[in-house]
């Protein structure tokens, strides 16, 4: 029986051991998936162990994206823009990193919410590697424009620059922004906090999409500030985790499985 695991510390708490076994059942996959906690100074180690021991593939989760990204020795387009790898995998005695964030979350959009990103002008929060990971992506569905907002500008300025020759992408602090847009990325770790980031109503659109890339089993903030400001629809981050979780396994296995039911099963609608 063929082993993976998804890597992190803390990890306990994490739903891709149920995802994935979700995904092998209904695809008749033959693996186990487990959780698999590292020391934060130990994660080479822990993964050297891991594919010493047979393993075939490795999920990654904070605080180890980065170091992840420094263990592979090939990286794929979107892993090495992002700075950051959450699929590990062996290609012959060599480890290859992918990073699935972006897909997973363009799928949800463009696949679950049936919201197509081509022509739109989109606003995303925060400039750390949550979102370096995701604009590649985003970039690629030909959006009119994207701007990233930040609290320290410099930082926002640092990714749009790196990301420039790939579309319209610009930067501005969140005390300057202006105009409105379609669809707003919560990118922060603002909902886990409780707190949202301090932008203007203003910027909600006409039927404009808030999208939080966090997830909870209640409201998150984010979604709860947009709905309440006349978002037309507010989505947490709990189809992205599905829908990345998704990519890797199809890296993984060359099988792509279902996601409705399984978000579905993850929302208690069955």
């Amino acid at each position: 029986m063929d082993l993976y695991a998804v890597v992190g510390n803390p990890v306990s708490h994490s739903k891709s051991p149920e995802i994935h076994s979700l995904f092998a059942e209904q695809t008749g996959q033959n693996l186990t998936y487990s959780a698999l906690q590292a020391p934060l100074k130990g994660f080479p180690e822990t993964v050297a162990r891991f594919f010493e021991a047979g393993g075939k593939g490795l999920n990654v989760t904070v605080p180890f994206k980065e170091a992840a990204w420094q263990l592979s020795v090939q990286r794929s387009k979107q892993s090495q823009l992002a700075g950051a790898t959450n699929t590990l995998y062996l290609q012959g005695k060599e480890i290859c990193g992918d990073n699935t964030d972006g897909a997973g979350l363009v799928r949800d959009l463009t696949i679950n919410q049936g919201f197509s990103i081509e022509g739109k002008k989109i606003l995303v929060l925060g400039a750390g590697g949550a979102v370096r990971g995701v604009l590649l992506p985003l970039l690629e569905q030909q959006p009119e424009s994207i701007v990233i907002a930040n609290r320290t500008l410099a930082r926002a300025e640092q990714l749009a620059q790196l990301f420039a020759d790939f579309g319209s992408i610009d930067a501005m602090a969140y005390d300057s922004l202006d105009g409105v847009f379609d669809l707003i990325i919560n990118g922060t770790s603002a909902s886990l906090e409780g707190s949202v980031p301090s932008i203007p109503v203003s910027v909600l659109g006409s039927g404009a999409m808030a999208y939080d890339m966090m997830y909870n089993n209640e409201q998150t903030p984010f979604c709860h500030w947009a709905s309440s400001h006349g978002a037309a629809a507010s989505i947490d981050g709990l189809g992205m985790l599905v829908e990345q979780a998704a990519e890797s396994f199809y890296i993984w296995r060359g099988v792509r499985p279902d996601t409705k039911s399984v978000l579905q099963y993850l929302k208690g609608d069955t």
